[in-house]
């Protein structure tokens, strides 16, 4: 692994990469500028304040399986110029964001819902004409962004906003999610050509380990109807209160102040391990709504399985390395140790590329388990994450005769291809039944939960090593074989319409079905849940009569977004314009934010009367246990990129090296703390011809890394020269590479063609440039 390092870090030096505010290795004309995000670096304008979030915190009432939240975010302008603040945060993707108000000292201004291109437009005005505003938008179902303009110096806005979500039960646990924090996106879409709905995920990054800058707060009211027999908060130091068998209230503890660097999660069972089925009405002066909730049979019995095949996707990237890569070892070690000999399975790793342990699946023998744990193992996370290619490649395996194929993916999902992903899945569901685990802190739960909403799965979140084994064995109970198949629900003299899903898909562990609906006349009747399971004919029914309707909103809201996703699940297959009118009227009639509405909120005093404000991003932490490899440009202890001014190649040929006896010393290698950078053996770089600058094509420097899966397991120690020659456009037209042992015909092909795609020199005549890359002698 020494010689990946160095390789790596010799790429790093001829690709100039050295984070600042901005993506500094990038053209100085910014045309290679891609969405990636960066690490923030303090700017030297000390009349600027540049993190302007204080706190965010939430208040959360649950009453029965619905959970209406406050939200409140807090900003303040310890400057000396008036700001606007841009913050990045997420949101569960069952959220129905329903409200926001602005509060400016005692004015207070509520927002209202507007098409998205309208709502920018006249917070765009607003600032413009120095009045202070506010603007949520949606960038992703689980990914908003606040913009708060003309925030004074020594002013403090509070914006609040709610939304209201469905708890539905899993294997008996109710669990409430916040999410806290937006992990980094891996992207490579050029900044110039993006569309300003997808360069939100440009943003600064505090460094691996740095707290948040912003305090962080959470309370919850628990109505539970029921008798509570369990609380339990896995990720935050919590203090719980009981007010009776039913209600308890949880509080976070005064030492969780920084905590929102991850997901709070909050779960919760019933006495008796109930879940509580049933239907909820509620009437309104226009429209009724419906909610109905059904608790399935139990599951059928071994001697109806039939054989399965399974294969596991582990993501290897750069954002995976060390606290979320164990995870992932530590649940495939559960997950592939545990299978039966009549099982077939696979194992492909992927990052910048991919690599599968066998050409077809292989029958669960304790030797080919041994071989995919230790191929599993030996991994150490690095390189990009190229997930569509990865899925391409495991749906194109050949398939075993006779047997049901499970997909299993473990991921982060710091991607930016959820749209194609979906679209993929759901074109193959006929191969493949497709299951996600997110692995970290703070996952991308849109793709985790959006994979496993079009493969009609089971979204899984693990969030440290100790979770591993339980999700492993609740993946294990619910693939199985499904419970209940050729679900019908009947409805006798209950008039419903608009109802949500259309259809259902298998039930797959011990888990109710959820149907949304609207509803006319009177309130009776029956409903009837039928279905097939490994014992024959099941069915259930539930007397309308018997429940009585309430004035509660939160149904509307609910049906409103269940409709919204599955319309936008649809669109992001194949762009539709009637689709896009249908949420976007949604939206404007139920006051919900979608991808096509926003909120805003103006205030009416100009405050700011020259209109000239500093745009702020607000940096965010890297969730807990991601490393700095998720941004990229960062590399293992005792490695250190060199500085922008070394970089600056103008003239041939220059030389730089680390280590190794009279050699020319280069002085930016300084040490770091836990190792020092000129501990590693000598690494040089030759460069002839006229260089204006270097940079990595599209600035992926998380991609750089995904060379490494190249030689990855190959053990290659010895020397490599690397020989490149330039276009005139600065691409690499020609790669050369001799080495001092021999490399396989695939890992040369794998090299030569990374880096003629990753590789970039903006160059002014002929170019050459030249890596000896090895151990000194």
């Amino acid at each position: 692994m020494e010689f990946l390092r160095f390789f790596t870090a010799i790429l790093v030096m001829v690709s100039g990469l050295f984070f600042s505010g901005k993506a500094d290795a990038q053209q100085e004309d910014g045309g290679d500028r891609t969405l990636s995000p960066y690490f923030f670096v303090k700017s030297d304008d000390s009349g600027l304040d540049q993190m302007p979030l204080k706190s965010t915190s939430a208040d959360v009432s649950i009453s029965g399986v619905i959970a209406d939240v406050k939200v409140t975010q807090v900003y303040k302008n310890a400057g000396k110029k008036p700001l606007e603040a841009i913050y990045v945060f997420p949101a569960s993707t069952r959220a129905a964001v329903y409200g926001m108000k602005m509060i400016i000292g005692k004015r207070i201004i509520e927002a209202k819902i507007k098409k998205r291109d309208d709502a920018r437009q006249e917070y765009e005005q607003a600032r413009n004409q120095g009045r202070s505003a506010s603007l949520l938008e949606q960038q992703r179902p689980n990914v908003f962004q606040m913009n708060v303009a003309n925030i004074m110096p020594g002013d403090e806005i509070r914006v609040e906003l709610k939304y209201t979500e469905l708890i539905i039960p899993s294997d008996k646990v109710y669990e409430f999610v916040y999410p806290a924090v937006v992990g980094p996106r891996y992207s490579n879409q050029a900044e110039g050509s993006a569309p300003l709905s997808e360069k939100w995920s440009q943003n600064p990054y505090l460094k691996q380990g740095n707290l948040p800058s912003y305090a962080f707060g959470m309370n919850v009211k628990l109505l539970a109807g029921l008798p509570i027999s369990q609380i339990t908060c896995p990720t935050h130091k919590v203090k719980i209160s009981f007010s009776s068998k039913t209600n308890a209230l949880i509080n976070l503890d005064k030492s969780e102040t920084y905590g929102g660097n991850k997901d709070y999660i909050l779960r919760y069972r019933l006495d008796g391990d109930i879940i509580k089925s049933g239907l909820m009405l509620s009437e309104g002066s226009n429209e009724n709504f419906f909610l109905l909730m059904m608790q399935p049979p139990k599951r059928v019995t071994n001697a109806d399985i039939p054989g399965r095949e399974y294969i596991f996707i582990v993501d290897v990237s750069g954002s995976m390395h060390g606290f979320p890569l164990d995870i992932s070892k530590e649940l495939m070690r559960n997950l592939i140790g545990n299978l039966r000999p009549t099982d077939k399975f696979n194992v492909m790793l992927f990052s910048g590329g991919s690599t599968v342990m066998a050409d077809e699946s292989l029958s669960a023998t304790p030797q080919n388990i041994a071989r995919a744990i230790n191929m599993i193992d030996s991994q150490q996370g690095g390189g990009g994450t190229e997930l569509l290619p990865a899925l391409k490649r495991a749906l194109s395996l050949n398939k075993a005769k006779g047997v049901s194929r499970t997909v299993v993916i473990a991921t982060d999902g710091y991607v930016t291809v959820e749209e194609e992903a979906f679209e993929l899945i759901r074109n193959n569901l006929d191969d493949a039944n497709m299951f996600a685990f997110g692995i970290g802190s703070s996952v991308n739960r849109h793709l985790i939960e959006g994979i496993a909403h079009v493969g009609m799965g089971e979204p899984f979140i693990v969030e440290k090593p100790g979770d591993a084994a339980a999700k492993a064995g609740s993946l294990r109970k619910m693939i199985v074989s499904p419970v209940l198949t050729q679900i019908k629900v009947k409805y006798d003299g209950f008039d419903v319409y608009d109802v949500e899903p259309p259809s259902i898909p298998d039930v797959l562990s011990e888990r109710p079905v959820i149907i949304f609906g609207k509803w006319r006349g009177r309130p009776w009747g029956s409903v009837t849940l039928s279905g097939v399971t490994g014992n024959g004919r099941y069915a259930d029914t539930i007397d309308v009569s018997l429940t009585v309707p309430d004035k509660t909103e939160a149904l509307k809201y609910l049906w409103a977004r269940q409709r919204i996703t599955l319309l936008s699940d649809y669109n992001k297959l194949r762009s539709d314009d009637k689709r896009i009118r249908e949420v976007t009227d949604l939206g404007l009639t139920y006051n919900l934010l979608t991808a096509y509405t926003s909120f805003v909120a103006v205030d009416t005093e100009i405050r700011n009367r020259n209109g000239k404000t500093s745009a702020v991003k607000q940096p965010l932490p890297l969730p807990e246990g991601v490393s700095d490899y998720a941004v990229g440009g960062c590399f293992p202890k005792g490695l250190n990129a060199v500085s922008a001014e070394a970089l600056k190649l103008q003239a041939a040929p220059s030389v730089f090296y680390r280590g190794g006896k009279d050699k020319q010393q280069d002085s930016s290698m300084k040490e770091e703390k836990g190792g020092s950078a000129c501990s590693l053996n000598a690494q040089v770089i030759r460069v002839s011809g006229k260089l204006s600058g270097l940079a990595v094509a599209n600035t992926a420097n998380a991609r750089i890394k995904g060379l490494e899966t190249c030689i990855t397991g190959n053990g290659y120690a010895g020397k490599i020269t690397v020989k490149l020659k330039i276009n005139a456009d600065g691409t690499v037209r020609d790669v050369d590479l001799k080495s001092s042992k021999a490399l396989s015909e695939a890992v040369r092909n794998c090299l030569i063609q990374g880096i003629k795609q990753w590789i970039f020199l903006k160059s002014s005549g002929r170019t050459e440039a030249e890596f000896i890359i090895g151990k000194s002698k």
